[in-house]
């Protein structure tokens, strides 16, 4: 079969396949630790490698790629603008591999299902579904949230918005990371934790969680997309959370609606619509598991107050 090729695009603009693709694993861990560390020494004791192995990594990506991904001068490493461009991918791709090879990632209907347990007995499920699931749901919260958002235009200062603000959470992303800017004051998080603590946690980012560097960039990635294309996703999710007692786990199970907004400047944000549930939908989960929330966590909307849903 002949292969369609536009002809504006050169062998050299695309530069030349790898020849073993077994080792692109290799070769972008070799490019992601020295994009980190900037340090070739330090690179090579990070990776249990050898200098020459890196530097054969990092011309191979180059060759195959036809950029070039770091710039040296007196030994000192720095991402070109290429290389820049093409880091976030790569911490990606090294993020979905182990995932996917530990079997903590999968899809179910060609939407994302992700878990992880720890030894310890902590554990985080995150089903991604269908839209269809807001409309028949028995909770109008979230599908007044919907059509508040789009009636709004994402901006989250209209007048549209005004009714279902209190119970969202609000985000902004820093280089710092998730920057919580906002916690409506019928949020999930505030009545799970407590409105003192929701205040105390303003402007901070958001706490690690167990799992390591790859999980939280598969955490992260739903956020950054939802952010990045101002749109939309519905997750189901079970997880365990201290409790502001006495910091014990505790299960709680919620449904996740993530939208793109904007703040007055024009600058991105993200809101997200928390609300527990036990009618909750987790391809492997142990069903037994899911907990009935109790009435002080629940989001009490009243239906009376929705001005779409009638």
């Amino acid at each position: 079969m002949n292969r369609i090729v536009d002809p504006s695009v050169t062998s050299e603009a695309v530069g030349k396949p790898v020849d073993s693709h077994g080792l692109l694993h290799e070769m972008i861990r070799s490019f992601t630790t020295l994009a980190r560390t900037l340090n070739l020494s330090h690179a090579v004791k990070e990776l249990g490698s050898t200098r020459q192995t890196v530097r054969r990594h990092i011309s191979q990506l180059e060759e195959a790629k036809g950029v070039a991904l770091f710039s040296v001068e007196d030994r000192q490493y720095r991402l070109t603008e290429d290389g820049e461009r093409a880091l976030p991918e790569a911490l990606d791709i090294l993020a979905r591999g182990n995932a996917w090879l530990n079997r903590n990632v999968s899809h179910v209907h060609g939407l994302q299902l992700f878990s992880t347990t720890l030894p310890n007995g902590w554990c985080f499920w995150q089903q991604q579904h269908s839209l269809s699931r807001i409309w028949n749901a028995p909770s109008c919260l979230m599908r007044e949230t919907l059509r508040s958002w789009a009636m709004a235009g994402g901006d989250i200062e209209s007048p549209h918005m005004e009714h279902v603000r209190p119970y969202l959470i609000v985000y902004r992303h820093t280089i710092a990371g998730w920057i919580c800017v906002e916690f409506g004051e019928q949020s999930f998080f505030v009545k799970w934790f407590g409105w003192a603590k929701a205040r105390s946690s303003v402007g901070r980012s958001l706490g690690g969680m167990p799992g390591g560097d790859d999980f939280k960039r598969m955490l992260d990635q739903p956020f950054h997309e939802v952010q990045t294309t101002q749109s939309m996703r519905l997750d189901h999710v079970f997880t365990l959370v201290p409790s502001e007692s006495d910091g014990s786990l505790k299960p709680v199970n919620y449904h996740r609606l993530m939208l793109g907004g904007r703040f007055p400047d024009g600058s991105l944000a993200l809101y997200s619509l928390v609300e527990p549930s036990e009618d909750i939908e987790i391809f492997g989960l142990d069903q037994g598991k899911i907990v009935q929330p109790s009435a002080d966590i629940m989001l009490n909307f009243d239906p009376a107050n929705a001005k779409f849903e009638r």
